[in-house]
């Protein structure tokens, strides 16, 4: 069972920034593309940004581009979102999860709300 664990959510201003972590338990993340998904209350989960296996290639949502960065440490298996100028719309729950997501890799993910 791969535990795939979300931290650093939290309550910020619109303009406010914050750095999201995931961290894996295995090693197995790390030869896989992993993206974050944001569910924002009463929505289905979308992609926000993925990171490809060896970290060439990202991709992000056209919502976040240019304010969001993926980044990931194979070393320590974790895979990072540094987000800043928070909107509104950012707010919501993030997971992180291989791109196709993995059923067993859903973590409780971590919660950001944007709000004054």
């Amino acid at each position: 069972q791969v535990h795939v664990v979300e931290s650093g959510g939290g309550t910020v201003q619109p303009g406010g920034s914050l750095r999201l972590s995931c961290a894996s338990s295995e090693q197995t993340i790390n030869s896989l593309t992993v993206a974050w998904f944001r569910q924002a209350q009463g929505k289905e989960r979308k992609v926000v940004a993925l990171i490809s296996s060896i970290a060439i290639a990202t991709w992000y949502d056209d919502s976040v581009t240019g304010r969001f960065t993926i980044s990931r440490d194979n070393d320590t298996n974790a895979v990072y979102l540094e987000m800043r100028d928070l909107k509104y719309d950012g707010t919501g729950v993030y997971y992180c999860n291989t791109s196709p997501p993995h059923p067993n890799y859903w973590g409780q993910g971590t919660q950001v709300t944007v709000s004054t």
